[in-house]
């Protein structure tokens, strides 16, 4: 059987990420089932601008996984479940894609069958590769790559 390698890109962050919006579910081309959450009503709003109106909402978002935010928003289980679905479907070989932290803090969660509560235990940087790789639903997870030269490095 072959196997299957993901390679998953987050972009840098807004230079000011205090004023770092909630995203609106923004697709990924070539893998639909990456695409970022669905935030519903907070789509466009800051966290701070959201935990000013409904501390609660927030908390219960941060720490209930089953909960979604409002006006068709998508729970942290349910993104793990999404993602987990496009991770089964994925043909062998090689696949690359450019997604949100959220998205592969999901994939690492659903590849390793790890509770939902970890999403918010893993920290994803940006501008940085996340990699999967797995045979017949077993994944493993790629940790400790070492850092890439820069282009204009002279070897030693």
């Amino acid at each position: 059987m072959s196997s299957v390698r993901l390679h998953l890109t987050t972009p840098p962050l807004d230079p000011d990420a205090r004023r770092a919006r909630f995203g609106y579910g923004d697709p990924c081309p070539g893998h639909a089932g990456l695409a970022g959450p669905a935030t519903g009503a907070w789509a466009g709003r800051t966290l701070d601008e959201v935990a000013a109106e409904d501390p609660q909402a927030v908390r219960r978002w941060l720490t209930d996984p089953q909960y979604a935010p409002p006006g068709g928003g998508e729970s942290v289980a349910a993104l793990i479940a999404r993602t987990g679905d496009h991770l089964a479907a994925l043909a062998p070989g090689t696949h690359r894609a450019v997604v949100a932290q959220a998205v592969v803090r999901a994939v690492v969660v659903a590849a390793l069958d790890l509770p939902p509560a970890t999403f918010w235990r893993l920290d994803v940087r940006p501008e940085t590769v996340t990699t999967l790789s797995g045979r017949a639903g077993r994944w493993n997870l790629l940790l400790g790559a070492p850092e890439a030269e820069p282009p204009d490095a002279e070897p030693t």
